[in-house]
């Protein structure tokens, strides 16, 4: 099939990737445009774009998508089978959906109709979830409530963060979306129509969403610190001054005490923190104007003692 593709972030590289290896034929990809990054700010190109310049397919910048009649005429004069959109970053106006003949799928980072929505993958991970998953398609103009052509499950292990689960799910949707439209094609596949009534929703993250509250339990705390591990990073006050809290380890789940405490100081791991319900232990961290260290050489350095506190 004549494939174009739509997206920009990391997630949706592993997508294209595998339509590339495939018999299908990516034909065009669209993207956002190049964006200011880093202390310089100079433009950089979305990973979508990169890779598809290293493939040397043409690539589509447009600044909207809504009623911009030259992007319509030119995704119409390349004669797409389907479109697939992978974390493109905006909504599609139904003229576009339906231009192709077999419309227009999406690679969605949960198991539908659970976590519609932005950030699928942080909540599931946020709210403790156990298992999550990716789920194969057909866009409409609701957001993420089309027909389900397939899903895959994927578990979330204690030892998973962000961008464990992040890789797993790009991988196993790449996988899948192949599958998916080899059997669109041969017309092999069915569609499953959502339960809305099931549905929920995953709002975007908010960088105030990293403070940790140390009233909370030791697990909802770790489940925000793996969460939001790449951004915003969960982080506390320490000696009157903001430090990103990267990595840690439930150690208790009943514990009561002063929340915030230091109250254990385990050699060669870290500090332990008392939190509302249970204990917590920091493995790595990072002070302002530092790299991120382990939570042992934080001891060592910054001589961290009982009885301090983090709040």
């Amino acid at each position: 099939m004549r494939v174009v593709f739509w997206g920009t972030p990391e997630f949706a590289v592993e997508s294209l990737k595998a339509l590339l290896n495939s018999k299908h034929q990516v034909v065009a990809v669209v993207t956002q445009p190049d964006k200011p990054k880093g202390r310089g700010k100079k433009l950089a190109p979305p990973p979508v774009k990169v890779v598809a310049q290293e493939h040397g397919i043409p690539v589509l910048q447009p600044e909207k998508v809504k009623s911009n009649k030259e992007l319509y005429e030119e995704l119409k004069r390349l004669e797409p089978d389907i479109f697939v959109v992978v974390a493109y970053g905006k909504i599609l106006p139904k003229e576009i959906i339906e231009l192709p003949k077999y419309k227009t799928v999406n690679v969605h980072a949960s198991l539908l109709p659970e976590y519609r929505g932005a950030a699928p993958i942080h909540r599931a991970i946020m709210e403790g979830k156990e298992k999550t998953g990716v789920c194969i398609m057909e866009i409409t103009e609701q957001l993420d409530a089309g027909d389900i052509y397939s899903c895959i499950e994927i578990p979330i292990l204690e030892e998973d963060d962000i961008t464990t689960v992040h890789n797993k799910l790009a991988k196993a949707g790449a996988d899948l979306l192949v599958d998916v439209l080899n059997k669109i094609e041969k017309g092999e596949i069915t569609k499953t129509p959502q339960e809305d009534s099931k549905a929920t929703y995953a709002k975007p993250i908010k960088k105030e969403e990293g403070r940790i509250d140390w009233n909370r339990s030791a697990r909802e705390i770790f489940n925000q610190i793996r969460a939001l591990k790449v951004w915003p990073k969960a982080f506390a006050n320490f000696r009157d001054k903001q430090v990103k809290i990267l990595e840690a380890e439930v150690l208790d789940e009943t514990a009561t005490g002063n929340p915030g405490e230091v109250v254990q100081i385990i050699k060669g791991k870290g500090f332990v923190v008392q939190t509302g319900k249970g204990k917590i232990l920091i493995k790595k961290l990072q002070f302002p104007n530092s790299k991120p260290i382990s939570g042992d050489d934080a001891v060592k350095g910054y001589h961290i003692k009982i009885g301090e506190k983090l709040y």
